[in-house]
């Protein structure tokens, strides 16, 4: 019996980790904190497979799928930029995208590390 319970508990977890949270890109938009990732991950894997480039403009989402290109605006500045989504995170709490450092040099954030940000999802 407590294989039984032990495999059951084991599948719930799988299923729970292959489980597709991607969001409808269409109509996205929302507002919260970003913050960027650069130099300590220059060259390894994002969660795409393409390599991580911190002068490139693309950024992190739980949610979004990869390739979504996405209009992010710096509420403190009114800066906007367009990033493409090619990896997941960010896995800090209460954070909505993390962007590489050329798009956060570029929403002014920098010397911040996070800004308070809206981000729409752009129609191809």
């Amino acid at each position: 019996m407590k294989r039984l319970l032990s495999a059951c508990a084991l599948l719930a977890l799988l299923a729970g980790c292959a489980s597709n949270d991607a969001v409808d890109p269409h109509g996205y938009d929302k507002t919260g904190t970003a913050s960027y990732y650069g130099a300590k991950h220059q060259g390894k894997r994002t969660a795409s497979g393409e390599r991580f480039d911190k002068n490139s403009m693309t950024a992190a989402h739980r949610q979004l799928p990869f390739g979504t290109r996405v209009k992010v605006t710096n509420l403190n500045n009114d800066k906007s930029c367009v990033v493409r989504i090619n990896d997941r995170g960010p896995h800090t709490r209460g954070r909505l995208i993390d962007l590489s450092h050329e798009a956060a040099e570029r929403l002014g954030m920098i010397k911040s590390g996070t800004a308070k940000v809206r981000v729409q999802a752009l129609d191809d």
